[in-house]
């Protein structure tokens, strides 16, 4: 399989939960409250995209899986896909763009404050996600801000703990595998660090 081939499987695979959610909604599978399962699963599958984009690194580090490199921006982007489906049911459905309504809700409800900060951090790197972008702006200042998605991984992980009413065990799982992905990145960092000092005093 090619690269076009890899991406364009991914691509499609990518937009099958979306597909669903929009099957099972008009066949009534989605519950008592439609609403309020597909705002759920949106922002649930923006988050399991999230920890499928950095995987994507570690297995290259692991396993040498370099051609992974090549879906990890549509991936992402993915991300601001359904995550962007899911403010918009919130925002529409549930707060039908009541401005005040909603400045009054994120200022009320702590977990809805964490969703808000958060889905903002997602535009300016879907904004600079084109190749056109990272020549702009530069290499080095492009990989510092998207290390802005550490910080929405984190806070991804609050909220959807916050969210839960009852059994925050699913939350809490995100959260480990969240917590172990960014270890390896610390770990891979200080290694690295610890290996240019040995270098520089050797020479």
């Amino acid at each position: 399989m090619n690269v076009k081939q890899l991406k364009l499987g991914v691509f499609l695979i990518s937009l099958l939960p979306a597909i669903w959610l929009i099957y099972a909604l008009f066949t009534h599978q989605l519950g008592v409250n439609p609403i309020e399962t597909l705002t759920r699963e949106t922002g649930l599958w923006a988050l399991k995209f999230l920890v499928l984009t950095l995987t994507i690194t570690p297995l290259r580090w692991l396993v040498g899986w370099n051609f992974l490199a090549s879906i990890r921006r549509m991936l992402g982007l993915y991300v601001f896909f359904y995550a962007l489906i899911h403010m918009l049911l919130y925002l529409w459905l549930d707060q039908f763009f009541d401005i005040e309504e909603i400045i009054k809700d994120i200022i009320k409800r702590p977990f809805i404050t964490i969703g808000f900060f958060t889905f903002s951090a997602l535009i300016p790197l879907v904004v600079t996600s084109n190749n056109a972008m990272v020549k702009k702006i530069g290499g080095k200042r492009w990989k510092r801000l998207h290390k802005l998605t550490y910080f929405i991984a984190v806070a991804s992980c609050i909220h959807f703990y916050m969210l839960v009413k009852a059994d925050k065990l699913e939350p809490l799982q995100y959260g480990l595998v969240v917590f172990i992905l960014l270890a390896i990145r610390l770990y891979k960092y200080y290694f690295k660090q610890a290996s240019i000092k040995v270098h520089t005093v050797k020479t």
